[in-house]
């Protein structure tokens, strides 16, 4: 188990096994909670110019759709 992985798995163990009450933790001062989802927010990836337009098209797309859905 990574380190990252174990902070998720303790943060789980705080909220009683519930993903969603750790999505929604409210313990700002807690040490562990920059890596409460899971990952990492000190490592920042490099994305290529393709990668890039390809990430802006399926958020286009998703905008699009939620937009159509109301």
């Amino acid at each position: 188990m990574t380190p990252v992985k174990a902070i998720r798995a303790k943060c789980l163990d705080c909220c009683c096994g519930s993903a969603k009450e750790v999505r929604l933790c409210p313990v700002y001062g807690c040490p562990l909670y920059p890596f409460h989802m899971g990952h990492n927010p000190n490592i920042r990836r490099m994305y290529t110019d393709e990668q890039r337009e390809a990430i802006a098209e399926r958020l286009a797309g998703r905008r699009r759709s939620a937009d159509a859905a109301e």
